[in-house]
């Protein structure tokens, strides 16, 4: 199943607009764009290429990668990665995702959250013959850990639960940033990349043939969670400790399908500074 992008143009102007703590009316008179056409843009008809360009450059994005999102020309490549698998699965009316990452060589393995149906997890734990050991949780709305019981039940005793101490969840192990794990012979860097949630944590990958980060809802394909706690935090994290990692990093979202770092610093209309 082709998994939809997230996030389309007026859903980027959305989270822009509150981000920055910016009203239509505003932006109609720093952007020199009529309040009638905002509010087509806003919502969803992509009416004025001229004026989406100059509503971009007010809200601190790139005009040409909002276009691009307008326009629906861009999806990320198709990502095939022995030691990887995606999940998703239905969240009143969206989708959510839950990673699998495994050692091909130890077929030691961990999960990253659980989506809101853990069984198919499970299903290719032992169609692989998989030793799940870990399961890290990137942040712990309730969409990202709707399904813990069962996996936990699925998976026996010797598995271990790990959570950003800024982040807690009962039963889980506490960690702080910098903190190091293994999965076999992979390693795992972690990130506080708060912004979205008080302790959103990236989980970075290496050992596998691309790395990999496992973002949470820091950012999507072509877009990055809502700031509901802080939109500068969002940004600032998203841009120092995500996309300054390898081209080659396999960006593995909360939601949407999964991209790469070199396709976001192209594609991502929050980071013009990055084309």
């Amino acid at each position: 199943m082709k998994i939809p992008i997230e996030d389309f143009f007026e859903d980027i102007l959305g989270k822009a607009m509150r981000g920055l703590g910016i009203q239509a009316p505003q932006l109609s008179k720093t952007s020199g764009v009529p309040l009638e056409t905002i509010q087509k843009l806003t919502g969803g008809q992509f009416t004025d290429e001229a004026a989406l360009r100059s509503l971009a450059s007010a809200l601190e994005l790139d005009p040409d990668a909002l276009v691009v999102s307008a326009k629906k020309e861009w999806y990320p490549q198709t990502v095939d990665l022995d030691g990887l698998r995606q999940f998703n699965t239905p969240w009143h009316g969206m989708r959510v995702n839950a990673f699998l990452v495994w050692d091909p060589l130890t077929r030691i393995a961990a999960a990253f959250d659980t989506g809101t149906d853990a069984s198919e997890i499970l299903t290719v734990v032992n169609s692989l013959d998989l030793d799940l050991k870990s399961i890290f949780i990137t942040h712990t709305h309730g969409d990202h850990i709707a399904d813990l019981k069962t996996l936990l039940s699925g998976c026996g005793t010797a598995t271990s639960i790990y959570a950003n101490r800024l982040e807690p969840i009962p039963g889980a192990a506490e960690f702080d940033e910098g903190t190091s794990f293994a999965i076999g012979d992979l390693r795992v860097h972690t990130f506080t990349t708060s912004g979205h949630s008080v302790g959103g944590t990236t989980y970075h990958i290496e050992g596998l043939d691309q790395p990999i980060a496992i973002v949470g809802d820091a950012m999507f394909a072509g877009s990055m969670g809502g700031g509901q706690i802080s939109f500068t935090d969002a940004l600032e994290n998203n841009r120092n400790k995500i996309l300054t990692l390898p081209d080659s990093t396999i960006l593995c979202p909360g939601h949407g399908p999964m991209s790469t770092i070199a396709e976001e610093k192209a594609h991502n209309p929050f980071f013009p500074e990055l084309k």
